[in-house]
């Protein structure tokens, strides 16, 4: 399989198998808005960047897949969560909830060491913290990336990995683009995608 033919593969199946609630899609699409405004920023102010990346997009990402998107059988795909999160190639609910742990505790981390074990200029004032906060929550982000590719190159390879790798920093692109007509199936009182099941068919 080309690089591209996987980066497809894996942007179908996050799509069937993990976007069902249109609250998610909606959530998703105003992550993906976050998260282009932070590319944006990155070259200008990078802990800016991270600061909107983490507390506005990643936060309402992960709030529609923790408790909107269905984790029952999934008649749709024929799968039960469970086995969805096994074959999870990124990170699944397991993974998600020890990597925002590890943001939550940053700020107290970073608190109780302001230089992070001398990686970084003490703060002097709340400015600064923030500043420091965005520097360490966009090295947490990187990291997390990083940490998945070397696994995913073990368990799978190295494609695989930076395929996956790939899928997450455009995901702002193509999460705005498909799910841009979200909020106006939930004014319509439409809670699920009912169109997804005739998607799932199609591709067999």
């Amino acid at each position: 399989m080309g690089f591209l033919e996987e980066l497809r593969l894996q942007r179908w199946d996050d799509h069937r198998y993990y976007h069902h609630s249109r609250i998610n899609q909606a959530l998703h699409l105003f992550s993906a808005c976050c998260f282009l405004t932070a590319y944006a920023l990155l070259l200008v102010s990078p802990a800016a960047a991270a600061v909107i990346g983490w507390l506005l997009a990643m936060t309402s990402r992960q709030m529609g897949h923790f408790f909107f998107e269905p984790r029952g059988y999934d008649p749709v795909n024929d799968a039960t969560h469970e086995h969805k999160e096994e074959i999870k190639v990124g990170y699944n609910l397991f993974r998600k909830v020890i990597l925002m742990s590890l943001w939550a505790a940053s700020p107290l981390f970073l608190y109780l060491d302001p230089g992070c074990f001398g990686l970084l200029a003490p703060h002097r004032d709340a400015a600064g913290y923030i500043v420091n906060l965005g520097i360490l929550w966009l090295a947490l982000g990187i990291l997390a990336i990083v940490f998945r590719v070397v696994q995913l190159y073990f368990k799978v390879n190295l494609q695989t990995g930076l395929v996956w790798a790939t899928k997450i920093l455009t995901d702002p692109f193509h999460d705005f683009w498909l799910y841009r007509k979200s909020p106006l199936y939930l004014l319509k009182g439409e809670l699920y995608d009912q169109r997804l099941r005739e998607a799932v068919l199609r591709h067999g």
